[in-house]
């Protein structure tokens, strides 16, 4: 190997500048992710979806820039690679600056996904390809120089490049986000990536002149990859991919489709990266397969377990999350081929990153009715691990094998026998039957845990088992009895039944996720009796049957649909106008068959407006609504755009002059009201707020617990309620109010905790 004189080379190209090189492109691309994602999500509705197709995107404009790297080799040229190179990125800067291209027009709630994707493309599609195509590339260029004569591999670069991703990831939801509003982000990332263009153009200027001044080494023969090799590093690529969808869907619906939540799991992705790339990787390979396996099995367990304290659910996800993608990472390293085939081995990496994402993005919708992509690929992750000698298994595995898979699959046949055969009323000793068969069921889930870690070593033993519980878990968590469930673009809606007393019979319910949208009693006495969040007592009642005893005839509107359960209170003379961005719901609850709310209980005009309710209030015309509640908030997406004060003064000036506005802002894990009250107030509006706590449950009713902002344009439009004890004047002062360039979802979530948890400060 000739080796070129260290002055020379140290001279012309330091080693330092090939790593800030990857980490200023890395942090750039992973910067602008969430931030793209944040300027298009107001436009369809805060759906988790919105980020899990902006990832898929993403991943599939990462393939067309190794690609391009990848074909970028071709040229024998270092200096005419780096012409070529800085030349693209020029003509990519056009794009620029940063902003939703509106040449496809406004969004579809029939296609959301391929709007989104057009939108992606053409905003932001070729600087990201372009940028992305940096890592493979520089570490080519560093191939070809710093490691031919110092023998140096250049895979380390690629921690590097994780590392910038890492940082931009963490920096966007703690810095970047609170500190600058949408136009401040839009702008200083545009001039980041032109100050990008000038330290790329350096670098190549300087790998050119070290190329020119060394003597050509001669070439080297490496046998190419083979197949096997190749299908290995996609497929060990795609299961992580679609896994962090998987997770970051999963608690994104507990949560909110919010960028501060989505980076979670695509800053813990890259950390399985960077740690995999190591040198000397902080968690070795071997200690990986034994927390794996254990955080596998208790996140199989667990998963269907919605009620689980969350911080316990949310933890438990992320880690069996992180350690196998650091396990598949891992596996991906010792496999990795020599630098000549470098950028071939990031085409296949990436590739994988498409099937992972696509799968996610866009088939499991379609074929599941549910989130199964999530526990599916989970259990699958399990055959990535050493499949040790299957010919030479002690009978002790086979024992734990079948004691395993027996205990998980006894769960689910326990529960079929209990929900037939169990009486709470029915106590024995200190403990009624329904406990004691939980504690049995647990016992069963458990034993299965333990017997899955113990046949860790041989791959297929450990994903049966693991398979076997997964099921199991989700046929013990589920014990309410779902009679139909649907999926589309915006979320994954069941129908329920269960028996309440006061209703005299069974009640009919809509969960979005796993939040309760409306309910509907079969006694055909209450069966009109608007429940939950909608009965006369409640502060959305108080307001309803306030306004039409003073008015004849009332024209109202209402974002969010779910049941239907507010068209109970439309009267003979009454025009009732749904806004509702998911087509789906609006068949589910338009039909008789699964809720009668809006066909059988309305007596006035009832119709339907489809699409964002941003976009479609804005073409009503103004002074149009004598009530109008927007009631969007209580889902586990939420969407903030429609809690600014933009978005407010625009429901004003769709208010007659003594209108009312309702914001429904009852949501489990965020505290609404303080950036609700001082939105109220700067929009112009004059607002009163109420914290609904019900009694215990009345005869003929079914109630929930609801917070709510009333807003006007005058305070004269609310002197009734005014008068009222149950409602306070606003306080305008407890948050800073949301704009559409800025919210704090992270905030909220955190005064949510500090009213649960009293030693937060």
């Amino acid at each position: 190997m000739t080796t070129l004189a260290a002055g020379t080379r140290r001279a012309y190209a330091p080693p330092a500048l090939f790593a800030v090189t990857t980490f200023s492109s890395a942090a750039l691309v992973f910067l602008v992710q969430p931030m793209v994602a944040k300027l298009v999500l107001p436009l369809l509705g805060g759906s988790p979806s919105v980020w899990n197709t902006s990832m898929a995107f993403f991943q599939l404009a990462l393939l067309v820039g190794y690609f391009y790297a990848h074909a970028l080799q071709r040229i024998a040229s270092v200096g005419r690679q780096v012409v070529v190179h800085c030349a693209a990125l020029l003509v990519a800067a056009a794009a620029l600056p940063l902003r939703v291209n509106e040449w496809v027009g406004a969004p579809s709630s029939e296609h959301p996904n391929l709007w989104l994707l057009a939108v992606l493309a053409l905003s932001i599609g070729a600087p990201f390809a372009i940028l992305s195509a940096t890592a493979p590339l520089v570490q080519a260029w560093y191939a070809r120089t710093v490691g031919q004569a110092e023998g140096k591999e250049p895979y380390v670069l690629y921690a590097a490049s994780n590392l910038g991703s890492l940082l931009a990831l963490l920096a966007y939801p703690l810095v970047v986000e609170p500190a600058f509003s949408l136009w401040g982000q839009r702008y200083g990332w545009s001039a980041g990536y032109l100050g990008f263009l000038l330290l790329m153009a350096t670098l190549g200027l300087l790998v050119t002149r070290v190329r020119a001044a060394a003597p050509a080494a001669p070439p080297r023969a490496v046998a190419p990859a083979s197949w096997s090799d190749r299908l290995a590093w996609i497929g060990l690529a795609a299961i992580p991919a679609s896994l962090m969808l998987g997770v970051t869907t999963h608690i994104t619906t507990d949560v909110a489709s919010a960028p501060f939540l989505w980076v979670l799991p695509l800053a813990l992705y890259l950390l399985t990266f960077i740690i995999a790339f190591q040198a000397r990787p902080a968690i070795s390979p071997a200690l990986t397969l034994v927390l794996q396996a254990a955080a596998v099995a208790a996140c199989a367990a667990l998963l269907p377990f919605r009620s689980t304290f969350f911080a316990l659910q949310f933890g438990v996800h992320l880690i069996a999350f992180f350690l196998t993608a650091l396990m598949c990472h891992q596996r991906l390293v010792a496999r990795r081929p020599d630098p000549a085939h470098l950028t071939e081995f990031y085409l296949c990496l990436s590739i994988g990153g498409v099937v992972g994402g696509a799968f996610n993005a866009f088939v499991a919708p379609v074929v599941f009715t549910n989130v199964w992509e999530y526990p599916l690929v989970l259990a699958l992750s399990c055959l990535a691990r050493p499949w040790g000698r299957l010919d030479k298994v002690p009978p002790g595995q086979w024992v734990l094998l079948v004691v395993g898979v027996l205990a998980a699959a006894a769960t689910p046949v326990a529960v079929t026998f209990a929900q037939g055969n169990l009486s709470t009323a029915s106590v024995v000793g200190a403990f009624d039957q329904s406990e004691l068969f939980d504690l049995g069921m647990k016992t069963l889930l458990i034993l299965a845990v333990i017997c899955a870690f113990l046949v860790r070593r041989r791959a297929l033993f450990f994903f049966l088992v693991i398979g076997v519980l997964s099921f199991a878990a989700e046929a013990a968590a589920d014990r309410t009895d779902v009679r139909q469930s649907w999926r589309s673009f915006f979320g994954v809606m069941r129908q329920s039944q269960t028996y309440v007393s006061s209703l005299g019979g069974e009640v009919k319910m809509l969960a979005h996720g796993t939040t309760l949208h409306g309910a509907q009693a079969l006694n055909p006495a209450y069966r009109c009796n608007p429940l939950v969040y909608y009965t006369p007592r409640t502060p959305i009642g108080q307001v309803f049957t306030g306004l039409q005893g003073a008015r004849a005839a009332m024209r109202i509107g209402a974002v969010g649909l779910g049941t239907g359960s507010v068209a109970a209170y439309a009267r003979a003379g009454d025009h009732l106008t749904f806004f509702e961005i998911d087509p789906l719901v609006v068949r589910v609850s338009s039909d008789p068959a699964h809720f009668s709310y809006t066909t059988e209980c309305a007596k006035g005009r009832v119709d339907y407006v489809i699409g964002d309710a941003r976009l479609t209030l804005s073409r009503q015309p103004p002074a149009t609504f004598d009530l109008l509640l927007i009631d969007a908030f209580s889902s586990d997406a939420v969407p903030a755009h429609l809690l600014t004060v933009e978005a407010v003064q625009t429901y004003l000036e769709r208010l007659t002059p003594d209108g009312v506005l309702i914001l429904h802002l009852s949501n489990r894990n965020l505290d609404l009201m303080g950036p609700a009250q001082a939105v109220a107030r700067a929009a112009g509006g004059y607002a009163l707020a109420q914290n609904y706590r019900p009694d215990e449950d009345p005869q003929g009713s079914w109630e929930s617990a609801e917070d709510v902002v009333i807003v006007a344009k005058n305070r004269a439009a609310l002197a009734a309620f005014e008068a009222d004890p149950r409602w306070t004047r606003a306080n305008p002062f407890l948050a800073r109010p949301w704009r559409d360039d800025y919210t704090n979802l992270a905030g909220a979530l955190y005064a949510n905790l500090k009213t649960r948890w009293t030693w937060l400060p």
